[in-house]
């Protein structure tokens, strides 16, 4: 007779007194809303209190292997009065079976069960809560159980990483709402749990404008000083209020949609969470819940954005409405095309992706003077709403109280250079043979200046000097625990509206700037008249032709501006656009995945070149060279390539890493003196803020 459908079978577990029971019976009545539920207690099956390791074969060979199959498991109770097997149980096939108890998901188990979720919690918390759950039963045995805790858990030292982690340290009263939200994000369980999807989708947006403009940096400290994960997403060149600054640019000098707004937002409320992605395993955390989720990036995010599920109102001219924000690293080539290769190791190294759900933010819209407070609120869940009224009446309580903050005084890190001189030219060498033969018409080459203080180094500190020196398009300040980044990138890396319009703007050719307005201006003369750096401009610009046109409508790909001088703070920039419809019914994430990395840092082709600068570059690049930016609930993203970034990580000796990653194109007529004079110059706008000087 063949099986019967199986039902889809959950486990809880975690050691005595972590909470994992609680967790059990109230998901359990969560789940029986929109389907059958049948709940199984290990401890009913556990043969005495010597009994673990027995009971947890029993479970395996009398319940989860016939529950497997789709059968009702009959299997033999333990009487715990008698100190015998008692009497026969049968566990009904139901839609979902929940087993609960120490051992739920033994290695053994695992093969059975299609989720696995472990409480934790402190010793001495979970004593108490067994001993007063179970007072004096339970008092003799504490030891003689936890000892064999001990052992189980050890021997399970090889199993996989729980799909979902509580922290049961204060209590687990509120967990299993957010422990149902959490098994909702599991791919494998997205069919069954498709009503308590829908129900999320449920959702208000808003945007209220309050008729004032803040100092930044005065209200980005005071909204999210505090918050260990935050973002700014820093139009800083709109500072300059629309007249020239030093960089010789004005904001209005600029495309238009590239600085009306900045976002400041953090992982606070409600909705807030933060995804960390490294290896193949996104980490999702909400509250005491961590969820995991083993799938690559570009599959999760297209799980989590790329369709609207907020409307903005009339009124309201921005394209994020709340959302994902944060960086996504490098190495995700390894999804893309490039190969596979190690993210940066080591204590306190970055996730190769890291993003945090907002759903309060700040946008403000520099071109109308004026911010908008941004809330999201759940049709189903009134306390939502009413955080949301909290949080904006808080934010308009703190403007009348900002004032703006002193100038920092910056240590001067001593930076040495991961390539110096010799071996970055033979870099040079290396490529220019591999052009040469054929293999790549363009090389980015890239290396990184590293420093280590003793002292920690304040990374909001430095941003605020950085901002202030060299004022971009697309500067952002973000924080997700110990990692900072203070980035002042001048360059888009690809937009897409709500409506689908794509949009890419990459910059290839640099000269730095001088303080002599003559030798400045022939410097711009220079850049523009250059035929080299033309060729690696007009080179990208086919590249990213190619990678739009894989989800575009092929009639709407454009290049409206081609090789135009755009100038800066320290340096001046040769720019282009490409912009693209994208077809109806293209998975957006896939999209973001057919042109990432950013073509201007790899070089054409790209595969082939990525597969290069794997054998050149001494180590991964991390975060630099990757995106920076957001993905909306309205569809819409808007990524920065992420250069001229410093990245900063709290170090175990109470110290700072810092880390600026520069490099350059090289084409077949590249002369690797100026190639060396070109690095130089793209790091001077962060070294020169910092008071470093570019490593001998």
């Amino acid at each position: 007779m063949a099986d019967a459908p199986r039902p889809v079978i959950i486990a809880v577990d975690g050691r005595s007194g972590a909470g994992k029971t609680t967790v059990a019976l109230e998901l359990a009545a969560l789940l029986r809303r929109h389907r059958t539920v049948a709940l199984f207690h290990l401890e009913d099956i556990y043969p005495g209190w010597d009994g673990l390791a027995d009971g947890v074969r029993r479970y395996v060979d009398t319940v989860l292997t016939p529950l497997h199959r789709g059968l009702p498991a009959t299997w033999t109770a333990w009487d715990w009065a008698t100190g015998n097997d008692g009497d026969s149980r049968t566990t009904a096939a139901a839609d979902v079976v929940l087993v609960e108890g120490v051992g739920a998901a033994h290695p053994d188990a695992l093969p059975f069960l299609d989720a696995t979720i472990r409480v934790d919690a402190p010793t001495p918390a979970r004593k108490k809560r067994a001993l007063d759950r179970d007072g004096d039963t339970y008092a003799p045995f504490w030891d003689r159980w936890a000892a064999q805790e001990e052992t189980l858990f050890a021997d399970d030292g090889s199993a996989a990483v729980p799909d979902i982690v509580v922290d049961g340290s204060r209590g687990v009263a509120a967990a299993p709402e957010l422990v149902l939200s959490a098994l909702a994000e599991l791919p494998a369980l997205e069919h069954l749990l498709a009503p308590e999807l829908a129900r999320r989708r449920g959702l208000e947006f808003s945007a209220e404008r309050v008729d004032a403009y803040p100092d930044g940096p005065a209200l980005f400290a005071a909204l999210y000083a505090e918050s260990p994960d935050a973002v700014w997403l820093d139009s800083s060149i709109a500072d300059t209020s629309g007249q020239a600054s030093e960089s010789g640019l004005a904001a209005s000098d600029l495309p238009p949609g590239r600085s009306r707004f900045s976002i400041m937002a953090d992982a606070g409320g409600w909705f807030g969470r933060t995804a960390a992605h490294t290896a193949g395993l996104t980490t999702l955390r909400s509250g005491q819940v961590t969820t995991h989720i083993r799938a690559p990036f570009f599959r999760w995010l297209d799980s989590v954005w790329g369709r609207k599920a907020v409307r903005a109102p009339e009124h309201y001219p921005g394209d994020f409405t709340l959302g994902w924000l944060g960086w996504l690293g490098y190495e995700l080539k390894g999804e893309t095309g490039g190969a596979v290769s190690a993210p940066p190791a080591g204590p306190g190294a970055p996730p190769t992706a890291a993003l945090l759900f907002a759903g309060r933010a700040v946008v403000v819209d520099h071109q109308e003077k004026c911010l908008f407070l941004l809330t999201l609120a759940e049709a189903n869940h009134p306390a939502s709403r009413d955080e949301a009224a909290a949080w904006t009446a808080q934010v308009r309580d703190v403007l009348p109280q900002l004032t703006a903050p002193a100038a920092p005084a910056l240590p001067a890190p001593t930076f040495t250079v991961l390539d110096g001189e010799a071996r970055y030219k033979a870099m040079i060498a290396a490529a220019l043979n591999e052009i040469w033969e054929g293999n790549s018409y363009e090389v980015c080459l890239t290396t990184q200046l590293r420093a280590h203080t003793a002292e920690p180094v304040d990374a909001w500190d430095c941003y605020r000097a950085l901002r202030r020196r060299s004022p971009a398009p697309f500067a952002a300040f973000l924080r997700f625990g110990p990692v900072a980044v203070c980035s002042t990138s001048p360059e888009r890396f690809l937009r897409i509206d709500s409506a689908g319009l794509m949009r890419a703007e990459p910059i290839k050719g640099t000269r730095r700037r001088d303080a002599d307005p003559a030798v400045d201006a022939a410097l711009m003369a220079d850049l523009a008249a250059s035929p080299k750096d033309r060729a690696e401009n007009v080179m990208i610009v086919d590249l990213l032709r190619n990678d739009l046109s894989r989800f575009a409508l092929p009639e709407t790909l454009t290049v409206p501006r081609l090789c135009r001088i755009e100038s800066y703070a320290t340096v001046h920039q040769l720019v282009s656009t490409i912009e693209a419809q994208l077809a109806p019914g293209s998975s957006r994430a896939q999209a973001l995945a057919a042109a990432f990395p950013a073509g201007s840092m790899t070089g054409a082709p790209k595969i082939s070149t990525m597969a290069i600068l794997d054998q050149l570059e001494a180590g991964p690049r991390g975060i630099y060279s990757g995106g920076i930016g957001y993905f909306s609930l309205n569809a819409a993203m808007d990524l920065s390539v992420t250069i001229r970034t410093l990245v900063l990580t709290d170090a175990d000796d109470g110290g700072t890493h810092l880390s600026l990653g520069v490099g350059g194109a090289i084409t077949a007529d590249s002369d690797d003196d100026a190639e060396w004079q070109e690095i130089q110059a793209k790091a001077y706008g962060v070294l020169s803020t910092l008071g470093s000087a570019f490593p001998e």
